[in-house]
């Protein structure tokens, strides 16, 4: 399903959906008995398991780095006080969203907590649900905050709720060209068609202008151009 927003600033739904995140996890977050990690995996790799390696060392917790058979040779492997192989025969991405490895090896060398860094698992729900059913702390959301932050739609009537400003949007998804072009008639372009569920960037695109043909009908024919 796809919905679609007014843009005026590129940052505009993404600081909708960290102001709402803040909000909810703020004045939601259950409440559980404090318990200090001595471990940390970090459930990705790159730079951002290199910072977050970094920072764990500064606060005397020991790091733990998962990789696949192809980056074996990889820095973040070597910035790690621990490492293990996950994912074995699979390419590389398929090797870091293969959620009951990364369960595996938490479970068997004593991690507390997983940080699922950006991109890969880190807004999968049901990653940080299958963090929560090893009794290991998931570094970020809890997995009902992670799945509302996931739909788009969802997120956005959230936000609203908590009284955080929002930029012009459709507050369900659309089912028509009609509807597109109604929108883009009320608020003009630039316009983005957004999948509800395209964490990452993925299906979204900015509409700056649409045409209609001459030989056909425009109800028919009328169609958003990049």
């Amino acid at each position: 399903m796809l919905r679609f927003v007014a843009v005026r600033g590129g940052l505009g739904l993404l600081a909708v959906r960290r102001a709402c995140l803040l909000s909810r996890s703020a004045h939601s977050a259950p409440q559980t008995e404090y318990r200090p990690i001595k471990k940390v995996m970090v459930a990705n790799r790159g730079e951002i398991a290199i910072r977050v390696f970094r920072a764990c060392t500064e606060l005397g917790i020991r790091t733990v780095a998962v990789y696949s058979e192809q980056d074996t040779g990889q820095m973040h492997r070597q910035k790690a006080d621990e490492a293990y192989l996950i994912g074995k025969g699979l390419p590389p991405v398929a090797a870091y969203l293969h959620i009951p490895d990364i369960i595996k090896v938490a479970k068997e060398n004593g991690v507390d907590a997983i940080h699922p860094g950006y991109g890969f698992l880190s807004e999968r729900s049901d990653f940080a649900q299958a963090c929560s059913d090893a009794g290991v702390r998931f570094v970020g959301p809890s997995p009902d905050t992670v799945r509302k932050m996931g739909d788009k739609v969802e997120a956005r009537s959230l936000a609203i709720v908590a009284g955080v400003p929002v930029v012009p949007g459709t507050d369900s998804p659309i089912s028509s060209l009609q509807e597109a072009q109604a929108f883009a008639q009320t608020y003009g372009f630039p316009i983005i068609f957004k999948a509800a569920y395209g964490g990452g960037g993925r299906g979204m695109r900015v509409v700056r202008e649409y045409e209609v043909s001459a030989s056909s009908s425009p109800q028919m024919s009328v169609h958003f151009s990049e």
